[in-house]
């Protein structure tokens, strides 16, 4: 989930500023295997809120294929560009398979994109058919899960507040919508940090999806399952992932 961090309009001004330099120091960036296990941990094994879902401490994640519906009731029709983006995660993310669903009924990932106006109505009516539910936050995912992976994601999406936040919601509640829950300040080259500039699927991020959909890591796993797997699994994506 998205919340106003500190420190936000000088993040937003610094990705203004050099948002090419920054993708590139990123792409270049060599993550050590501490990192990466400690951002896969950060990430995986907890939740910012923790009724959303099945057991936060225990591994999430879609066994079967996302179905995603894109739902655009907001002044801008911003679906291209979500489908565009949902369309190239089968690309980045070894081990998930993505589909764009025909209608919501088949799908198991629903995505709503609207106005700021609209945003407490959709997360009551939509996410949690509650009227007296809280809607937290500049944007949200709910996931439901259980013991055999994630049942079902809803995300709310805000498209009227400037391009940097709608993409930032984009990319982050999709990716949580897939398993890693949990956003953590110390995650600098995450999307999975409130306070950091990113507004898109970073390199640091695509590792820890990767690991998280290697066949490996099964839902329900504890961290201490999955301790002892993950540098092996980290070995194995450097000789993989280009």
């Amino acid at each position: 989930m998205l919340r106003l961090p500190r420190l936000f309009l000088l993040s937003l001004l610094l990705a203004c500023l050099a948002p090419e330099a920054s993708a590139r120091a990123q792409e270049d960036r060599v993550f050590t295997t501490e990192e990466l296990i400690d951002g896969f941990n950060k990430t995986v094994f907890g939740l910012e809120y923790r009724s959303w879902s099945w057991r936060p401490y225990q591994v999430k994640k879609y066994t079967r294929p996302v179905r995603f519906y894109v739902h655009n009731p907001a002044r801008i029709d911003r679906r291209p560009t979500v489908q565009a983006f949902l369309r190239q995660l089968e690309s980045k993310i070894s081990g998930i398979e993505v589909e764009l669903a025909e209608s919501p009924e088949s799908a198991n990932f629903e995505i709503f994109v609207v106005d700021r106006a609209d945003y407490l109505t959709t997360v009551r009516e939509q996410v949690y058919r509650k009227a007296s539910a809280d809607a937290p936050g500049r944007c949200l995912v709910r996931v439901v899960s259980g013991r055999d992976g994630i049942k079902r994601s809803t995300s709310v999406i805000v498209s009227d507040e400037g391009e940097f936040i709608f993409r930032r919601c984009m990319v982050e509640e999709t990716l949580q919508g897939l398993g890693p829950m949990n956003d953590d300040t110390s995650l600098t080259h995450s999307v999975f940090n409130d306070e950091s500039r990113h507004n898109r699927f970073t390199a640091f991020d695509r590792l820890l999806l990767n690991m998280l959909y290697d066949p490996r890591i099964r839902p329900g796993m504890s961290r201490k399952d999955t301790d002892a797997l993950l540098p092996l699994i980290l070995r194995d994506l450097r000789a993989r992932l280009p």
